[in-house]
């Protein structure tokens, strides 16, 4: 039976202080100007503040100094005041200050009467999100997962994800049903306009390596943008591309419904599934199977209680199958 594990803090949480005052007017928004044409680019951290991954990924790149070879580059770290109350004594804490930043991106949240702290900051960010045409947001899990690249599913996406080759599964299907993703904002969500969005997860939230694919998904993400110089990619990046990319199909996802919610092993995600019937998951005495054959397990969240998604099942779209549990 699965209980919620406890995981080690492997990564020390820079110090942001410094990139408060940036050049756009707005606390800890930087923009790099390469005085050239070419794409309006972004790259998000912490909109989750106890999610570290992305901030080392940002402070690793600006301070070996990053410049965009064409188009304009923004930096931001999205929720400073949650990322500032991370405490590695408990971590799981300092995910938000009010409510989950990554659920607010709705015109009746952002345009309605109601107020928090993200919020707050959601609509002091909504500028750039409306200006920018290409968006990487970087975050990170709560398992020991590989790396997956999320997009909402849309061909220009897919498209987009493919160019960057990396990492080496992408997972296309909506997120949550409480509010939407950053990635799946109006301006990016429209298939009839060419603007991307895309997120990624690096792996356990503090586990030492998830750092690596940050950094690594920021600079394929400006390299598919043409916007790195390959001398600098060449310097920072330390994996290379896959040679091939698993692509997942998001069909369900699964809200607990009961205080008496367990998966029956310790998944840590991109578990597969051969034959339809399997048990993974018990809510309520309720067994919980697997509804196709080759079903993939996708984000399995260990802490999620009664009414948080607890997982998403993914079909294999293309690219090299997982292996199959055995456990």
């Amino acid at each position: 039976m699965s209980g919620k594990r406890a995981y080690a803090v492997e990564l020390s949480a820079p110090d942001l202080s410094g990139y408060r005052n940036g050049n756009t007017g707005v606390d800890y928004v930087h923009r790099l100007e390469s005085g050239l044409p070419g794409p309006e680019a972004m790259i998000n951290a912490v909109i989750h503040g106890n999610e570290l991954c992305g901030a080392i990924a940002l402070d690793t790149l600006m301070r070996a100094g990053l410049k965009p070879t064409r188009g304009a580059l923004t930096l931001c770290f999205v929720n400073p005041n949650a990322y500032n109350r991370f405490d590695p004594e408990n971590p799981t804490q300092s995910r938000f200050v009010d409510q989950d930043m990554n659920r607010v991106w709705t015109s009746e949240q952002l345009d309605g009467p109601k107020d928090s702290a993200e919020l707050t900051r959601a609509r002091e960010l909504r500028p750039f999100y409306d200006r920018t045409e290409r968006l990487l947001d970087i975050h990170s899990m709560g398992t020991f997962s590989d790396p997956i690249l999320l997009i909402h599913g849309l061909e220009k996406e897919r498209r987009f994800a493919g160019k960057m080759g990396y990492p080496a599964t992408v997972a296309c299907g909506q997120g949550h049903v409480d509010g939407l993703r950053l990635i799946e904002y109006a301006p990016f969500n429209d298939p009839g306009r060419d603007r991307i969005a895309v997120l990624v997860e690096c792996g356990q939230h503090w586990a030492r390596g998830s750092d690596v694919v940050a950094i690594d998904t920021a600079l394929y993400f400006l390299d598919a943008l043409g916007m790195v110089d390959p001398e600098f990619l060449a310097a920072q990046v330390s994996a290379p591309r896959p040679a091939e990319q698993l692509v997942l199909e998001v069909t369900d996802g699964y809200n607990i419904r009961t205080a008496d919610f367990y998966f029956t092993d310790d998944f840590k995600g991109l578990e597969r599934f051969p034959k339809a019937g399997a048990v993974f998951a018990v809510d309520g005495g309720e067994e919980v199977r697997t509804p196709f054959d080759d079903c993939v397990l996708i984000m399995p969240n260990h802490r999620a209680v009664k009414g948080q998604r607890a997982f998403r099942l993914g079909r294999h779209v293309s690219g090299p199958r997982p292996r199959p549990f055995d456990g």
